[in-house]
Order: structure tokens, then sequence, then C-alpha cells
């Protein structure tokens, strides 16, 4: 069987001679035998005792409260417990830390399209980043409350040219126009833009908004600060963000 000294103990464990005296001084970690010489010989579940005693030290307990848990009839299910509560915290670190990346990841992403990277630019790239999940719930919520009408419009458009039914067509403009403008009032008032110029989140005016040239993520307008006149980028409205 294995007989450890103070230094080698230490050692196997990453602790000074003198932590382990320390500990021997309060009796939480006693040497299984003594040499002939007086030298303190530990065995393997000393060993593995004081590898607890330093798991326990690196959560914080203070030495009183290891000596308490060690005492213990059943110390075993407490000290599973305590390692358990210590891997969630650990794995919720680890996510943590995943998610960070992937956002240092996206940002590195992001900032590629821009031809030189500024404060300013990475400032864009952040904020566009925070309202990014905001934004695609209203987008969703625009389709899936748009998808009856259009259901509605192109039906009524093939039944006037293959049947010549027309009424159908007459109740999607009666219902259909008056819905687009509604919910486009309504998306606009939910919706900024950032402009790539002088960096300004403003609010156009409906008008210039419905009718602007657009993608799924920009939309061609006139910076009401710098006058720039060209793709801005839209993101989900902040409060304070006034009309244009």
């Amino acid at each position: 069987m294995s007989r450890y000294t103070t230094g080698e103990i230490a050692k196997l464990c990453g602790v000074t001679v003198r932590t382990v005296q320390y500990y021997d001084s309060r009796g939480i970690l006693v040497p299984s035998e003594l040499s002939e010489g007086g030298r303190r010989l530990y065995s393997e579940n000393d060993l593995k005792r004081m590898k607890v005693i330093c798991f326990l030290r690196d959560l914080g307990l203070p030495i009183n409260s290891i000596s308490q848990i060690l005492s213990e009839e059943d110390s075993g299910s407490v000290i599973m417990l305590l390692l358990e509560q210590q891997e969630k915290e650990l794995r919720k670190d680890i996510k943590d830390q995943q998610e960070k990346l992937d956002k240092l990841e996206s940002l590195q992403h992001e900032l590629k399209s821009f031809a030189s990277v500024s404060a300013e630019s990475i400032g864009d790239v952040a904020y566009i980043m925070t309202n990014k999940e905001a934004l695609r719930k209203m987008h969703v919520l625009w389709l899936v409350t748009g998808i009856p009408f259009t259901v509605l419009q192109w039906a009524s458009i093939i039944l006037w040219i293959t049947k010549g039914i027309r009424w159908l067509f007459l109740v999607w403009i009666v219902t259909g126009i008056p819905y687009s403008v509604w919910v486009s009032k309504w998306y606009f008032r939910k919706v900024s833009y950032i402009c790539p110029q002088c960096h300004t989140i403003f609010k156009p005016e409906f008008k210039e908004a419905f009718w602007a040239k657009h993608t799924p993520a920009t939309r061609r307008l006139t910076c009401p600060s710098c006058k720039h006149h060209g793709f801005c980028v839209e993101v989900a409205a902040q409060e304070g963000v006034e009309n244009a």
C-alpha cells in the first residue's frame, strides 16, 4: 500500500507543505501512521480526503465547516450534493461563455460587411445584434397575420381569371388594402433605422417608409440628421426614438 510524506501529498494536491501541516494541526487531515523517525505518512485514503478538503476550500468553505462536514456520519452524501451543485454552476458558466463566444463570432462576421471598422460601426452591429430577436418576432407576427389576406388575394385573382368570379376580388380590395395600410403603420411604429453614415437612429415618415425600396434587413431612406439617402439598417424600435 502506498504511503506519502507531507511533501509528496502536498505536491499531488497542488498545495504547500505548510498547508498540509495546517490541516493536520486542525485535525481534519491526520496522517495514518508515523515512521520510526517520527515522519508523518499518509495513505491512499488520506490522499483522497486531502483532495476533498481542497475541493471544499475551492468552494469557499471555511475550515470549521469542512471539519463539520467530514465528521458527519454520511459526509459522502453531502459532498456528492456539493459536487452536483458545482457541476451545475460550471455547466452554466460554460453555457454563458459559449454564448459570449457565439456573439463574438457573430460580431466578427457582421463587421466583414463594413468597409472600415470604427467605434460607431461596432456600436451599430452590437445594437443590431441585441435587437435581432425582437425584430424577428415582429416579422413572424406580420407574416402570420398577413397569410389569410395573401391567400384571399391570390384566390380572388385566380377565380376571376379562370371562373370570371369578381366579387371575391372586391372583398379583398375592401378588406386587404385597409389591412395592409393598418399593419404597415403598426410595423413602422415598432421599428427604427440606423443611418450608415452618421449612425443616427431614427423613424422615417410613414409615406416615405411605405414606398421605399427595401430588402429584408434594410430600407432606402433619407436620414433626418445628415440627409444621407440610401439603405438604412432596420432594428426594433427603442423608447425615446421619435419620428423624423
